[in-house]
């Protein structure tokens, strides 16, 4: 089952995480991994399996994110479909499933597109990498949830067995459907 892996990420750690899946995949399927704001420069239709990774910054996800779902919704429902979100929140253990995190129970409530597969990864604090406004404003995030306020130190917080677990569950991931594929053309004017 050929599989497309689309991410959106802002330091990299999402598109790293997507590297992990894709492969873990490898002896499965073949798998392709692309930053969603290139997903235009490919068919989709080629694929019979989809996931999408994104990450949160300062409480949202990007806004290319939900262009892609609103252009691309028949395409998603039509297939097997997961998504992953990727959030320093996630790193508490009381809110790093889709239930209990905040931003991807929002944002599962308002989209129309309903992904079979859904998980919640903790991301990583990379300060050195960050601009200083982005490493003063995390720095604050961190010091009001209990985080790292060291604005030299890197961690991550990521549970890989969990991640493995959510690329074991894709393996079994397919869907019996027939639709009607109407080509709809990837931010079209936006």
């Amino acid at each position: 089952m050929k599989t497309l892996i689309l991410y959106l990420s802002h330091d990299g750690f999402t598109q790293k995480i997507a590297g992990v899946i894709a492969t873990y995949l490898a002896d499965q399927c073949e798998c392709n991994v692309v930053d969603l704001c290139r997903a235009r420069e490919h068919d989709l239709q080629a694929y019979q399996r989809v996931v999408i990774g994104a990450s949160i910054r300062y409480g949202h996800f990007a806004a290319e994110l939900d262009r892609f779902i609103h252009k691309q919704l028949n395409w998603l429902i039509c297939i097997p479909s997961a998504f992953y979100s990727v959030n320093l929140t996630a790193r508490k253990a009381d809110k790093c499933t889709p239930a209990t995190n905040v931003y991807t129970r929002k944002f599962l409530a308002k989209t129309a597109w309903r992904p079979d597969l859904c998980a919640v990864f903790a991301g990583a604090l990379r300060y050195p990498c960050y601009h200083w406004f982005d490493c003063l404003m995390i720095q604050l995030v961190m010091l009001m949830t209990g985080g790292e306020t060291d604005c030299s130190k890197e961690v991550e917080y990521t549970d890989w067995q969990q991640v493995f677990a959510f690329a074991r569950k894709l393996t079994k991931l397919t869907k019996n459907v027939q639709c009607n594929m109407v080509k709809t053309p990837f931010f079209k004017n936006n």
